[in-house]
């Protein structure tokens, strides 16, 4: 009797690997499909973060029964030990009501020394416990002794039973090993499985800018996990309004704008965590012009790296032998030409976010279904507003 109620419940339990593919649900669509493209810089050859060398995703997807809809997202910053190839970091917070962990030493370091996850926000401890694990069992890792795991997250509590925390430490190690290079699964996949944008079905969502030779040739990758509210805009179009489904259209609906975005940023410029900091806070500038008002509930991160060698930074007993490694010389790029990589942040968070929403599906749990975004509906309004659109 035992043996077949196992059965029973392995049977509702479905737990997605998501595939490196480019190919989206029926119906859904990239942003540039639809003829959404914004700014002025080209995107790289996929138009996600993984456009930026050496940068790989991993995503792990659980849908149990009829109310657990979450997942694992998964961000190595290069094909090395990130703990003895640390890379620059910098964080920018438009609105900290969220659970980030590992900013306070990554702030006051100004590196990163873990790949990135991101999960659900009751899951985030027993996400950073996985990892720390998984980070010690790596190559030369035997005397070490410290560990700083970074872990964000939205709540996805609308469609998920989030207070089973249902992230384990094999979905945990099942993202980071397997992280690839290649296109990255968008929509309703991973960490943002149960995720709610706009009012709409939000998740994961990416994009990339080149700049052009002269402006140094630079790469800026963006990964977003969307789950925050306010008026959905597009290219400055109103949709959200236009659609009849925005925060405050019911004025005593107080918590209506509220939810968080957490944004991470990859480029191959050299540049110092000083920089990386002011890069991250263009972040929210793309996220402005999706229509968010960062509202009081509302966790807005960005974190931002550099993958540049030239930058990297290695522990005082990993040094080259017979060097002094208490000191370090270091290439980085200079503040004039931090112009243009600040334009491509903007556009590829901005661009991001629009593909977690297009490229969503409908999803049902924990009694609630939240809508995908009709994009025929969203291709009129922006018909209606002199955006041609194919």
């Amino acid at each position: 009797m035992l043996r077949r109620q196992s059965l029973a419940v392995a049977l509702l339990l479905v737990v997605v690997t998501v595939p490196p593919s480019g190919l989206q649900a029926q119906g859904r669509a990239r942003a540039r499909e639809l003829g959404v493209a914004p700014g002025v810089f080209a995107p790289g050859p996929l138009n996600g973060i993984t456009d930026v060398a050496g940068v790989r995703v991993g995503q792990v997807t659980i849908i149990e029964g009829d109310d657990v809809r979450t997942g694992v997202t998964a961000i190595l910053p290069h094909e090395g030990n990130p703990y003895l190839e640390r890379v620059p970091a910098a964080l920018h917070v438009g609105n900290g009501y969220g659970k980030l962990l590992g900013v306070t030493q990554l702030r006051e370091l100004g590196e990163l020394e873990t790949p990135i996850l991101l999960t659900c926000t009751l899951c985030v401890w027993k996400a950073a416990d996985a990892m720390t694990e998984w980070m010690l069992e790596r190559d030369v890792m035997a005397a070490v002794g410290s560990i700083n795991p970074v872990v964000g997250e939205t709540n996805d509590g609308g469609l998920n039973a989030i207070r089973r925390r249902p992230i384990g430490a094999d979905h945990v190690r099942r993202a980071l090993d397997g992280a690839t290079s290649g296109p990255v699964a968008e929509g309703s996949v991973g960490a943002g499985t149960g995720t709610v944008a706009f009012g709409w079905k939000g998740g994961i969502g990416t994009s990339s800018r080149v700049l052009p030779v002269a402006l140094g040739g630079w790469t800026v990758g963006v990964l977003v996990q969307s789950n925050f509210g306010g008026v959905l805009q597009v290219l400055g179009a109103p949709v959200g309004k236009a659609l009849g489904q925005y925060a405050f259209r019911d004025v005593a609906d107080q918590e209506r704008g509220d939810g968080s975005i957490m944004i991470v940023v990859a480029t191959d410029a050299p540049l110092s965590d000083r920089n990386l900091e002011r890069l991250a806070a263009r972040g929210i500038m793309g996220l402005a012009r999706t229509g968010s008002s960062a509202s009081n509930g509302s966790g807005d991160y960005v974190l931002a790296f550099s993958t540049a060698r030239e930058v990297r930074r290695r522990p005082l007993a990993q040094g080259t032998a017979g060097r002094d490694t208490r000191q370090r010389t270091v290439e980085d790029l200079a503040n004039e030409p931090m112009s243009g990589l600040f334009q491509a942040v903007v556009e590829a968070t901005e661009e991001a976010i629009y593909n977690s929403m297009f490229a969503a599906t409908t999803v049902t749990g924990n009694g609630r279904t939240v809508e995908a975004l009709p994009l025929d509906k969203v291709r009129a309004v922006l018909s209606q507003y002199g955006i041609a659109v194919p």
